[in-house]
């Protein structure tokens, strides 16, 4: 393709992406399709045998994608915490792609790693952790796994060269039931398997009980047990609870163990004015997972895990093999010693645009703006018969609908799963679940920057119309 044939496709593509971004909100969140009718869609031919024109390619799949796809970015889009993407980090990708570093180490990519290294920094900086260290990876789930890897090397070196044997003294890690899935994935993964997890009691605001936390890990002490890694939770997946950190931190310090909080969500809100002496307690962890593509509002794939040094990461990943012949100053980062990948793509320049665009004052206020906006919610939940307000954590709101007459805790689990898919296919606004005390909810996340006031006291009345319909 010559670049006079790029720049004519380039401006096609980015004016239709304009008028998709500026005509989003007036259209249904998704067109609640079956795999089915996408399939159909998409026809059944095999791989092309020929070459085919790029502008009509461009043309089509544009089009797929703007008419069969779920938008995360339209306002009614209230369900996973993966937020409405900033422009300008669409326009960072298409920039990262175009140059097409490999962020694996410094000499293939020199500009890109140290964007990456401040951008590490600057994340750090915004939450008040006090490290150093870092690496972007995919999201959550990654960022989570690196902070148990590191602990895994800190507390249990042996691990590398004898690997986990629970003949000699299992490792135990401790969290809490509200901990998302990917601690099952970890302790599965990286050997310790699924036995190794304490699963710590919450109290009434959902949080992890201190005092539960102490008695398992003394308790495990007796036994011969091996405890070296606490689980903190900043922002849960469900309802946006904040375990008590730096209670969980003294603790964990007490008994020897890594302290790790899973701020993929939360953690952000550590930024903000009004943030809980509980969520600023993440400056106590030894490493904390953060996703800016919840809460900075960056396109996926982007999450981080921040350490205090450097070289924890490096004692945890770094090997050196004869084919790789790259500088080893000590003043040059190489990523594919910090992190699983060798290859990685430059996810660090969205992010570093997007902090530079909003700036600290603007994070901060459309952090603030999506809090206020849950507050909204739950008051107009309140004031709209039928409803139940459960929970309100950070920017997320559960409900559920209660009708008069229906107290069976199994029929009205029913009707709100079946509300949830009616709302979901409806197309007006999308939703996700939660299960609060073992009630099936409704869950509303606002991580949205099209949300307004409108949206937040348009939804319960249409909850409740489609509630009526099922019931």
């Amino acid at each position: 393709m010559s670049p006079e044939e790029f720049r004519t496709l380039g401006h096609s593509l980015v004016d239709r992406i304009a008028g998709f971004l500026g005509s989003l909100r007036d259209g249904p969140v998704t067109p609640a399709e079956t795999p089915a009718e996408v399939r159909a869609v998409l026809g059944d031919a095999g791989l092309p045998e020929q070459s085919a024109p790029a502008a009509p390619l461009l043309d089509e799949a544009a089009g797929l994608l703007f008419d069969h796809s779920l938008f995360n970015g339209h306002p009614g889009f209230l369900a996973y915490i993966t937020s409405s993407a900033a422009p300008i980090g669409a326009l960072a990708d298409l920039l990262a792609a175009s140059v097409n570093p490999n962020v694996g180490a410094f000499a293939l990519s020199p500009v890109a790693t140290e964007i990456e290294a401040q951008t590490v920094r600057w994340i750090a900086e915004l939450i008040g952790y006090p490290g150093d260290g870092g690496i972007l990876v995919s999201g959550g789930n990654m960022a989570n796994f690196v902070g148990f890897l590191a602990a895994r090397r800190a507390k249990a070196p042996d691990a590398r060269e004898k690997g986990i044997d629970p003949s000699r003294s299992r490792l135990c890690v401790y969290t809490s039931a509200e901990t998302h899935t990917w601690i099952y994935k970890a302790a599965d993964l990286f050997g310790l398997g699924t036995e190794s997890i304490r699963w710590i009691p919450v109290d009434g605001a959902l949080r992890m009980d201190a005092a539960a936390l102490e008695r398992a890990i003394v308790e495990d002490e007796a036994r011969g047990f091996r405890p070296f890694l606490v689980v903190g939770t900043a922002g849960s997946v469900g309802t946006g609870a904040v375990d008590p950190l730096p209670a969980l931190s003294e603790i964990a310090r007490g008994h020897g163990c890594w302290f790790h909080v899973d701020g993929a969500y939360g953690a952000l809100a550590a930024a903000l004015p009004d943030a809980s002496a509980d969520l600023k307690g993440l400056a106590l962890a030894d490493s904390v997972a953060v996703d800016p593509h919840k809460w900075l509002y960056s396109p996926v794939e982007a999450g981080c895990t921040l350490v205090r040094s450097r070289e924890v990461l490096a004692d945890t990943f770094s090997f050196r093999p004869p084919y790789y012949h790259f500088e080893q100053d000590p003043d040059t980062i190489n990523f594919y010693e910090l992190g699983m990948q060798n290859s990685r793509g430059f996810r660090a320049l969205k992010v570093w645009l997007g902090l530079r665009r909003a700036g600290r004052e603007g994070a901060v206020r459309m952090m603030a703006d999506d809090c206020a906006l849950a507050g909204v919610l739950a008051e107009a939940v309140k004031r709209t018969p039928g409803l139940d307000l459960l929970t309100v954590g950070l920017s997320i709101v559960t409900f559920r609908y209660v009708p008069e007459g229906m107290t069976d805790p199994k029929a009205l689990d029913e009707l709100n799963e079946n509300l949830l898919t009616a709302l979901q296919e409806d197309g007006r606004f999308y939703l996700s679940n939660a299960v609060v005390f073992g009630k099936f909810a409704l869950r509303a996340c606002i991580v949205n920057f099209r949300t307004t006031r409108r949206e937040m006291e348009t939804l319960p009345g249409v909850v409740v119309g489609l509630a009526k319909k099922l019931t």
